[in-house]
């Protein structure tokens, strides 16, 4: 039962990626932001995009993965991307400061050890986002995102209301703007 339920997850957030994908070849000027779980996933759309493109987008992401581009459900924007780089980034710095706090016997060394530190940790910092790219996209590839979904079929795509989580990334991803309201929608799947 646990392994249908991940495999469900896993073919929902490439699914959610694959609307994605297809809404930004159509579109510009938009951010999306979604979230996967074993029924189906959920998809705010902050632009200018009506509820009929989102379902003609859904229907169309569905039928390439059926006819093979899985590619469609890798995005490099997902939240697997983005853990991936801030906990590599976080462990390059700790692993920085962590030796350079140990070089020295007395708080007084440690403390200029740890400031002449500073440019070496931003360096391994960056090093690691530029690792940390293709590592999670690889990561997504194998754990979070499956593109074979198989029978899968969309059984509704309702418009919902936006929740607090939605009001947020409108804060991050469209500045609040009005003319970016979020749209939120539930697409919910079987198969």
């Amino acid at each position: 039962m646990l392994e249908y339920t991940i495999s469900r997850i896993r073919r929902n957030h490439g699914l959610e990626h694959a609307t994605i994908h297809v809404l930004s070849e159509k579109h510009s000027r938009f951010s999306a932001q979604g979230n996967s779980d074993h029924r189906g996933f959920s998809l705010n759309i902050y632009g200018d995009i009506s509820e009929e493109q989102v379902m003609a987008a859904v229907e169309e992401a569905r039928q390439r993965l059926r006819s093979g581009e899985t590619q469609l459900a890798v995005h490099p924007n997902c939240g697997t991307v983005l853990v991936t780089t801030a906990t590599l980034a976080t462990l390059a710095v700790q692993l920085v400061f962590g030796v350079e706090g140990r070089r020295a016997d007395d708080t007084p060394k440690r403390l200029t050890n740890m400031l002449n530190a500073g440019p070496l940790a931003v360096l391994m910092a960056t090093l690691a986002i530029i690792v940390s790219k293709p590592l999670g996209m690889q990561l997504q590839e194998r754990f979070t995102t499956d593109g074979r979904i198989g029978d899968m079929q969309v059984v509704r795509i309702q418009r919902v209301g936006p929740s607090v989580v939605t009001r947020v990334f409108h804060l991050l991803l469209a500045g609040g703007r009005d003319k970016y309201e979020p749209r939120a929608y539930r697409i919910v799947t079987t198969g």
